[in-house]
């Protein structure tokens, strides 16, 4: 981390800590709290932190996704590993294999794991995983749009094969959108008209920053309640040092923009402010981010691992919560002053 980002974390931890004086709570030492459990988390969180909100993502923070290209030395912040769109097909394979639906109804924990077999049977390691801002029943039904959406069904989908750049380029990922595309028409009834795609083929519109943050702000301004967003990106991620502080692991989450070399990435921070903090109450959105470090690219509290190693959903271990409330909401205190009445009254 560095030098101004160790500022900026001392400065929350110091307006942490006159916060929990003011509250006659004394000091606060984070290495010895308790973990929060889900019940003390739902009962005093900020309203503004119930809206409807999942993720699926091709893996974890620390991983890489998988596809067709190896891009040890591709020309990002974070080069590593191999990328592309790995997730996106096998989802596919397991909900609309040749076309057709499943027979009988699978729940996000089939359908997780049996992601996670057909992977690590292809040679990848990723493990994909469910974020959620509320808590899920992971052995409910796995569906992309819920039935309670009865309104209008919105997507953006954005490929971004990286045409032409040496290393770098990747193959699969026009195909990703396609596929998908395809499926939430003909299983989830999304109309061609509600669909944006953003695909570097020549076709589509081109899918450079200022054109994907648009469809993102585009979506969310058009939102009302009982409608259902899904969004899918299928490219490179990357992460980057943390420049404000709210990372436990010091880095920022990003997307990769077709401009990327000249505009930049899309931090998981500028993502908050164009899809989280906007989002009208009442409307349900899914995420499928198939990239690399996309684990938690949406830092959504709740977490479930397709690996095995978890039966229910859980509060993030890593996430800080506090940075988090602070950074949607800005009511730190409000959420503090919950938390000690709720502790209070038991």
């Amino acid at each position: 981390m560095g030098f101004f980002n160790k500022l900026k974390e001392a400065a929350l931890k110091e307006a942490k800590k006159k916060i929990m004086e003011e509250l006659g709570l004394g000091g606060d030492d984070d290495e010895t709290k308790p973990t929060m459990t889900t019940e003390e988390f739902e009962r005093t969180k900020p309203d503004e932190l119930r809206k409807d909100i999942r993720m699926i993502s091709g893996c974890q923070d620390r991983q890489t996704s998988a596809d067709v290209s190896n891009v040890a030395s591709f020309q990002l912040p974070d080069p590593a590993g191999e990328a592309g769109g790995a997730c996106t097909s096998t989802l596919l394979n397991i909900l609309y294999a040749d076309e057709q639906v499943p027979e009988d109804d699978l729940s996000f924990v089939e359908v997780l794991e049996e992601m996670r077999i057909k992977l690590k049977s292809g040679g990848y390691s990723q493990i994909p995983q469910l974020s959620s801002m509320n808590p899920i029943d992971v052995n409910s039904k796995f569906d992309l749009v819920p039935d309670t959406a009865t309104g209008t069904k919105r997507a953006v989908m954005i490929g971004i094969n990286y045409v032409g750049d040496d290393p770098g380029e990747l193959s699969g990922c026009w195909n990703d959108v396609l596929n998908m595309k395809k499926y939430i028409q003909d299983v989830h009834g999304f109309e061609e008209e509600n669909i944006v795609i953003l695909m570097d083929d020549g076709i589509h519109t081109e899918p450079t920053k200022a054109n994907i943050i648009d469809a993102y702000k585009t979506i969310i301004a058009q939102a009302e309640e009982n409608d259902a967003i899904f969004l899918h990106y299928s490219g490179h991620g990357t992460k980057l040092s943390d420049d404000d502080g709210d990372e436990s692991d010091g880095y920022d989450e990003a997307l990769v923009p077709r401009d990327f070399q000249t505009n930049g990435m899309i931090r998981d921070d500028d993502l908050y402010e164009l899809l989280l903090k906007n989002l009208p109450d009442g409307v349900h959105m899914t995420s499928l981010m198939d990239c690399c470090h996309s684990g938690t690219i949406l830092d959504l509290p709740y977490l479930f691992k397709g690996d095995g190693s978890q039966t229910e959903m859980t509060l993030d271990p890593n996430m800080n919560l506090d940075a988090f409330i602070e950074k949607l909401t800005g009511k730190l205190m409000e959420f503090l002053q919950a938390k000690m009445a709720a502790s209070l009254s038991l």
